[in-house]
């Protein structure tokens, strides 16, 4: 049964790779790209486009990052707090 989904991811991940690949053949013609103080870039449209993607993540990613370490240091300081305050006592045995 491990294999069979190992197999499955693997095949998933060969046909995602082949439709980018298509995808990236179908846009393969030049783009300008014109930005502020007369800058001008041309590259193939795959090239803007997964850059725009890529952009798109990392300022997603770095909008969440701080409330991810927040919320790791309230997290942090209610383990010690949880730690520190509980202390079982029982009546019975170690064994």
């Amino acid at each position: 049964m491990k294999n069979i989904t190992r197999y499955l991811g693997l095949a998933a991940k060969l046909l995602l790779f082949l439709l980018v690949l298509g995808f990236a053949l179908k846009n393969s013609h030049s783009a300008t790209f014109y930005s502020y103080l007369g800058y001008v870039w041309q590259a193939p449209l795959i090239v803007m486009l997964g850059l725009a993607f890529v952009l798109g993540a990392l300022t997603g990613v770095l909008a969440l990052l701080p409330t991810q370490i927040r919320m790791r240091r309230e997290l942090a300081k209610k383990s010690r707090a949880v730690d520190s305050d509980t202390i079982i006592h029982t009546d019975m045995p170690v064994v």
